[in-house]
């Protein structure tokens, strides 16, 4: 039998809907980044060692001559087309470097399979140096590797395996050797800069209205929709950092664009608050078409020169939903889009439609976004 359908199909899906019922009040800290203040990527070329014959095969030339090199170094020359270990490793180890992190302090790193080793699991890194853009050693990395996860098989090809056992983390397993200096603040204009998450010139506006209200005076002021620069007050000359703390605590209201995003891949539909309905009248119905097909036999007559054979007889079927039409009155807002829609029943490929067609139709005020 088989069955053809022609149309939209029903699933299920996830809807997110924001009301404008209050005003949502954040820190500036929430919303906005300090110009100056950012990490730097960090890499470095690596083994990981002590492996149970999950590391990489001879095919890896690059692991047996590291391995090569790094035994020569302990004074143990070995030909590195001769080495047939297979608990050794390449990896790729990469980290970032927070700001204001000074000497002697450690972070995270993460390691990644070069080649094509089973599993890391128990594995230990060997001191890797790591480096920033520059060729600069920023870093030195070291310790045993946590995969949180495992690779267990037998033979005739049956394995079992959990998570990702090719990619582990170092906790705390670089130590910072070099430091970059961060300058968050304008010494010479005495002056500092906060860049917005999500640009927006009503946001920035209401961030240098704030922080104005707080300290007085003209001490923020818009540069464009993503940076507000704020002038140092003359008690904070001294105590820069202090004051970040305290414009970072102030409270303020962002604004919400008015944004529909569609996601039809995954069914989700996220809806913002702000988004307005011109009047439009709505109705929207499925055409389902089913064809079967249902295999006969043809028997010929006792002692005839024919053939038993099989015919297939196909079946069509139309069925078309009625649809009710919905009108949309004027200064409704989503919340009333939404009572329509759930009383039309719609599924997620309904909904893109719907809403595409709105937008088209001019009565979806707000930008659609489809993923």
């Amino acid at each position: 039998m088989r069955w053809v359908w022609l149309g939209f199909c029903c699933g299920v899906f996830l809807l997110l809907f924001s009301f404008p019922i209050s005003a949502e009040v954040t820190r500036i800290k929430d919303i906005t980044e300090l110009e100056g203040v950012r990490g730097n990527q960090l890499v470095g070329y690596g083994l990981v060692v002590g492996l149970s014959g999950t590391g990489d095969s001879r095919n890896s030339l690059f692991t047996n001559q590291a391995l090569g090199n790094v035994l020569e170094k302990f004074g143990i020359p070995v030909d590195s087309e001769l080495i047939r270990s297979r608990n050794v490793a390449s990896v790729l180890v990469t980290a970032e470097l927070p700001p204001f992190v000074r000497n002697g302090e450690r972070i995270d790193c993460i390691v990644s399979s070069l080649g094509d080793a089973k599993s890391l699991q128990g594995g230990v890194l060997l001191l890797t140096p790591l480096k920033g853009v520059d060729g600069k050693v920023y870093a030195v990395a070291q310790g045993p590797v946590s995969i949180g996860g495992f690779t267990a098989g037998a033979g005739g090809g049956n394995q079992v395996q959990r998570n990702h056992p090719t990619v582990g983390r170092i906790p705390n397993g670089a130590i910072v050797e070099r430091t970059v200096e961060t300058n968050f603040f304008d010494a010479t204009r005495g002056t500092f800069t906060l860049l917005l998450k999500n640009p927006d010139f009503v946001t920035a506006s209401r961030i240098a209205q704030a922080i104005n209200t707080e300290f007085g005076g003209d001490t923020a002021r818009v540069l464009d929709a993503n940076r507000v620069e704020v002038r140092i007050p003359e008690p904070y000359k001294d105590q820069v950092s202090q004051l970040v703390a305290l414009v970072g605590e102030i409270p303020v209201e962002p604004d919400m664009p008015a944004r529909v995003v569609v996601n039809e891949r995954t069914g989700t539909v996220v809806i913002g608050g702000n988004v307005r309905i011109l009047p439009v009248a709505l109705a929207h119905g499925n055409l389902t078409v089913t064809i079967r097909t249902q295999y006969e036999v043809s028997q010929p007559p006792p002692f005839s020169p024919g053939e038993t054979v099989v015919v297939p007889q196909e079946e069509v079927q139309v069925q078309e939903q009625e649809a009710r039409l919905f009108r949309v009155e004027s200064g409704n807002t989503i919340d009333d889009l939404v009572r329509v829609l759930n009383a039309l029943g719609v599924s997620p490929r309904d909904l893109v439609a719907i809403l595409q067609a709105l937008k088209e139709a001019g009565a979806l005020q707000g930008e659609l976004v489809i993923q």
